[in-house]
């Protein structure tokens, strides 16, 4: 096995607000931006299983399905199924300190094919770890956007008015079709 991540960013956003930003695409519609990196196969009540779509430079685009559950407002758990990386296992899971949301990434990779697989897994471990970064950042982005529109004057959250809240949509360079 060969570990992913840790990675790990802070943001000015409540956790449910966090956990909503990455979880929209997934358990409501995903915005026409998402659409072009991640088809939901199956939705459950905590669980979905996704396609998500992935370019890889000269090679065009890769297609890896996933099983997504949702803890909410802690913990969301992704996990590959068979395809061209044998195994892939992945968490987010969501902090709340001092009035922040922490979102901490870490996952593992698994390779078959002895050297050839570990030759690969380098390379589609580096790939795949600058995604999750730039799916942290969007959901860094666009969970501070929303928690800003919902600060009353005291400068502390309002839940009800994040509840009020429309569908939430991400950037269209959002990246959240995580590898």
């Amino acid at each position: 096995m060969r570990p992913l991540g840790p990675a790990a960013t802070r943001m000015a956003a409540p956790p449910e607000v966090v956990f909503d930003v990455i979880a929209a695409p997934y358990l409501d519609r995903p915005s026409r931006a998402m659409e072009e990196k991640l088809h939901v196969l199956e939705r459950g009540r905590d669980m979905v299983l996704a396609a998500h779509y992935t370019p890889i430079g000269w090679l065009g685009v890769t297609t890896t399905v996933e099983s997504v559950r949702f803890t909410r407002p802690t913990r969301i758990d992704f996990r590959r199924l068979p395809g061209p990386v044998t195994y892939v296992v992945e968490t987010f899971e969501l902090r709340a300190p001092a009035g922040c949301t922490g979102l901490d990434y870490r996952g593992e990779l698994g390779p078959d094919l002895w050297a050839v697989g570990w030759w690969w897994e380098d390379r589609v471990a580096a790939a795949w770890e600058r995604t999750v970064e730039r799916s942290l950042q969007a959901v860094r982005v666009e969970a501070e956007r929303l928690a800003s529109r919902s600060l009353p004057s005291s400068g502390h959250p309002n839940p009800e008015r994040i509840a009020a809240k429309p569908a939430l949509r991400l950037p269209g360079n959002s990246g959240l079709g995580f590898v």
